[in-house]
């Protein structure tokens, strides 16, 4: 972008950590050594100064695998003390609030931690519980793995139905926020190859490699492919049960087919290694998290990290354990807890680490109609 369209963005006032990434910036710009690393550096070379909108989309653009920390002859303990995965870290944290919609409830990503989900989620249990108990529905009987007995199947799909439309509306509006203010500092518009590339990068998570195919560095400057493969654990066991839950009510409303399916059913094999998936997944993830080098991104960002993490056990653990004991006598509690996780997952999608999928891939899509505009 060239200098005299930059001066046409007005000035804004940065944060103290947009401040800090600015210089950090401008360091890494004048020595390069990490020219051939990961996207953030190869997008940040094509520019001389650093406004907001450029640090938003950098910082959203870093996967923070760590490659440019043990790479750096700047980094801690030199004078300078550049960092880039840990300053990303928390621009990334506040664009979150700053996009968040309605933009008072942006705070509620410092709250994300374990402790809030567990409350809420409890909340919810508790509340269904009564709703139950006022019905007289016996908890303990024999339901023959009918969950529909407990809960009528119209009721849950307009109810969640609903949370779950509003969140995805939510969130889309952040990110619209998002690539409106991006637009800024990146023009043209999206073409099909511009969406080709970025969703391979997405798919991929391609920049979980390090930028040079060796892999993320997690406790050391050793490298490993490690959480990259946690990572695709996690996304494709959640795409499982998004689609089972889809194969589910095309059963139900057009081929009038009704719960409960046998467990070699579509929707019961979709179900289960979705759910198998988000148990390594989120599993691994936690425990990188927990050993991850303490110079690794924020330590604020932790508690938010390990709450989402949480989240996604507690619902997929509950849910195997509901298809695997749906004809016991504790079927209607493990449905109830599975149905308060759920409901939990579903009203913390825009305001938890949920949304940093959404943004990544607003970034990436954008360095790639870069990249393009730029040859």
């Amino acid at each position: 972008m060239n200098a005299s369209a930059k001066s046409l963005i007005p000035l804004v006032q940065l944060s103290d950590h947009e401040q800090e990434l600015q210089s950090a910036l401008q360091i890494c710009n004048a020595c390069r050594y990490c020219e051939s690393f990961c996207a953030v550096f190869s997008a940040m070379t094509k520019r001389l100064e650093f406004n907001q909108a450029d640090i938003h989309y950098l910082a959203n653009l870093c996967h923070n695998c760590g490659a440019c920390l043990h790479a750096c002859q700047y980094a801690p303990p030199h004078e300078f003390g550049v960092n880039i995965p840990k300053v990303m870290a928390q621009v990334r944290l506040e664009t979150y609030q700053e996009f968040a919609t309605p933009r008072s409830l942006g705070r509620l990503y410092m709250s994300m931690g374990i402790p809030f989900v567990s409350v809420l989620t409890l909340i919810f249990f508790l509340c269904m519980l009564a709703v139950l108990w006022y019905k007289g529905i016996n908890l303990f009987a024999d339901h023959q793995g009918h969950f529909y007995t407990i809960f009528p199947h119209n009721f849950l799909a307009l109810l969640f139905g609903v949370i779950f439309t509003v969140a995805i509306i939510l969130l889309g509006i952040g990110i619209n926020k998002f690539w409106r203010q991006t637009s800024k500092v990146i023009h043209g518009k999206v073409e099909k190859p511009d969406l080709i590339q970025a969703t391979q990068n997405v798919l991929t998570l391609k920049y979980l490699d390090g930028g040079h195919s060796k892999g993320c560095n997690e406790q050391d400057d050793r490298y490993t492919q490690i959480r990259r493969v946690f990572h695709h654990m996690t996304f494709y066991g959640f795409m499982l049960c998004f689609t089972a839950t889809i194969v589910a009510t095309l059963y139900h409303y057009f081929l009038n087919l009704h719960a409960p399916y046998p467990f070699l059913s579509l929707p019961v094999i979709l179900g289960t290694l979705g759910g198998i998936g988000l148990i390594i997944g989120p599993s691994g993830l936690l425990y990188l998290n927990l050993k991850r080098h303490p110079l690794h991104g924020d330590r604020k960002q932790k508690p938010i990290d390990r709450g989402f993490i949480f989240l996604l056990l507690l619902v997929s653990a509950s849910g195997l354990l509901l298809m695997g004991l749906r004809n016991t006598p504790f079927m209607a509690l493990l449905l109830i807890f599975h149905l308060a996780t759920v409901m939990t997952f579903f009203i913390t999608m825009p305001f938890g680490k949920f949304a940093h999928g959404f943004y990544r891939s607003a970034s990436l899509l954008k360095f790639a109609i870069e990249n393009r505009m730029s040859k």
